[in-house]
């Protein structure tokens, strides 16, 4: 059995070589890589069998990751975020420094600061935020738990992290949100 460590250094091992890792999120089971590489981005679109033209979530560790990665941000929406109790997404108009694969037509990008343990870790040992979708093949029903991932989606994975796959609680995906002028809107 792989531990927590181990399972940490594989990872950003993996993200520093353009690779993809099948690694457990704050919500469901994910498909991840380096957010600023452009081919890694596309290795998922592609193992995902998905549009390009529909934007991933990218996942941050802290708010300075946001107000680097992003123009003009209201800090009020930090404040709000420390509120909710469900993951929460948000859209923010203008990403920075990302792989111009990740970023929607309108410059746009979603992005998460994670709250779980694994995921703060790695992003923050890696340097730079990971991409983050569910681990289904588009228009699939998103797997609640490891179990539940496809054998052709883990096939074409370079790294598969082995911390909580014995872990059956049900999972959601994120409620995904956009912050415009102080108020909230709800996209999912």
């Amino acid at each position: 059995m792989i531990n927590f460590e181990q399972d940490l250094k594989d990872s950003v091992e993996t993200l520093r070589k353009g690779g993809i890792i099948l690694y457990p999120t704050d919500t469901v089971w994910g498909l991840g890589c380096d957010a600023t590489n452009a081919a890694a981005v596309a290795k998922i679109y592609s193992i995902k069998k998905r549009d390009d033209s529909k934007a991933l979530i990218v996942l941050a560790a802290t708010e300075r990751d946001i107000m680097q990665y992003t123009a003009a941000v209201d800090l009020s929406l930090f404040d709000y975020l420390e509120t909710t109790e469900r993951p929460t997404t948000v859209i923010y108009e203008h990403g920075i420094g990302f792989a111009e694969n990740l970023t929607a037509e309108d410059g746009s990008i979603a992005i998460r600061l994670c709250k779980d343990e694994f995921c703060r870790s790695l992003i923050k040992r890696f340097g730079k935020p990971i991409v983050s979708t569910s681990a289904n093949i588009s228009g699939e029903p998103t797997p609640a738990s490891f179990d539940a991932i496809s054998t052709d989606i883990k096939n074409q994975v370079d790294y598969i992290v082995q911390y909580r796959q014995d872990d059956t609680t049900p999972q959601q995906p994120s409620s995904i949100i956009r912050w415009k002028d102080g108020k909230v809107e709800i996209i999912r």
